[in-house]
């Protein structure tokens, strides 16, 4: 029911705005099929709202003419906001991008058919998505909606940036763009000094000073192309200083869980079990969280990780002997 709402309110965004569009390209701008926008639009003219159907090389589906869905109050803000979320990024409940969310997702409510309104209301009382940690708070970035804004203005600014060391450095720097990764968000920005593009994370930026100045972002910059090269090679740096490979015989069972949880280097099938190899980065991360696989994998190689572990399990059962 839920996709099918954001269909529908999909549907009267793209007729509202572009005018008169055939079936088959709502179909292919939403990503469904043509019977499922003839099945929405019927629903649609059953709540009461005057879409036309016209048959032909000049027909399509539109709005009768003097009807407003009143969608076009939605204005540039709301868009972003709505993008931002639909991409998984989290707005923040109490931050003036949160109340913007909230606040356009309240003028769609508003402009939903009546019969679609019990629908949102049950959705919203059976549904809840809560994304902060369990045992600790969400780490606050108080410069995030000042970062945010100088991205969009594309306007250079001045950040005060701790480093790694906790030592403070001021850039001037281009905001190109902002990324999301597992929670965290990270500034890709042309850093004036370096001359180069460079990554902030955003937490890390303790104060912000914008200027007056703009800046155009590049014509053959993509970010989303910048953020994978860099992440690849970010791994690679990982891989070659910290490479520490250990082989475990594990089960098809917990040989998946393993994928799942480790950097797998290698997998081979002898027999009903698997020889994994897997990346443990150092001898002490592989001490550290050996432990913890005693009784599901067996731990092959190096010789040195299996004696240590021989030598806990001796420990272990003198104390609980």
């Amino acid at each position: 029911m839920i996709v099918r709402l954001h269909r529908l309110i999909a549907i009267l965004l793209c007729i509202e705005s572009r005018g008169r569009m055939k079936a088959r390209e709502l179909a292919l701008a939403l990503e469904t099929s043509v019977r499922s926008i003839y099945r929405d639009i019927d629903l649609l003219a059953e709540a009461g709202v005057p879409i036309v159907t016209a048959s032909g090389p000049k027909g399509g589906i539109y709005l009768m003419e003097g009807y407003t869905a009143n969608l076009k109050q939605l204005n540039g803000g709301d868009v972003i906001q709505l993008y931002l979320t639909g991409m998984g990024i989290y707005t923040g409940g109490s931050t003036e991008s949160g109340l913007k969310l909230k606040n356009t997702l309240l003028k769609l409510e508003q402009t939903m058919p009546a019969p679609y309104q019990s629908d949102i209301q049950k959705a919203k009382a059976r549904f809840y998505f809560d994304d902060t940690p369990w045992w600790t708070e969400r780490i606050a970035i108080p410069c995030l909606e000042a970062v945010r804004a100088a991205v969009w203005g594309s306007y250079k600014i001045t950040i005060q940036y701790e480093k790694a060391d906790g030592s403070c450095t001021s850039r001037h720097v281009h905001p190109y763009g902002l990324v999301v990764k597992k929670g965290d968000w990270y500034l890709i920005a042309f850093c004036e000094v370096g001359q180069e593009i460079r990554t902030f994370k955003c937490e890390r930026i303790m104060e912000i000073q914008p200027s007056a100045e703009v800046f155009e972002v590049p014509g053959d910059f993509s970010l989303e192309h910048h953020w994978m090269k860099q992440e690849s090679a970010f791994k690679q740096l990982c891989r070659e200083k910290e490479y520490y490979p250990v082989l475990v015989r594990a089960t098809k069972k917990q040989a998946g869980i393993l994928a799942k949880r480790m950097e797998i280097i290698q997998s081979v099938q002898e027999g009903n079990h698997f020889i994994l190899t897997v990346n443990m980065y150092s001898y002490e991360a592989a001490c550290r969280d050996a432990m913890d696989w005693i009784g599901r994998v067996e731990i092959v190689e190096p010789a040195i990780l299996r004696q240590f572990v021989k030598e806990e399990i001796s420990r272990l059962q003198r104390i609980y002997g």
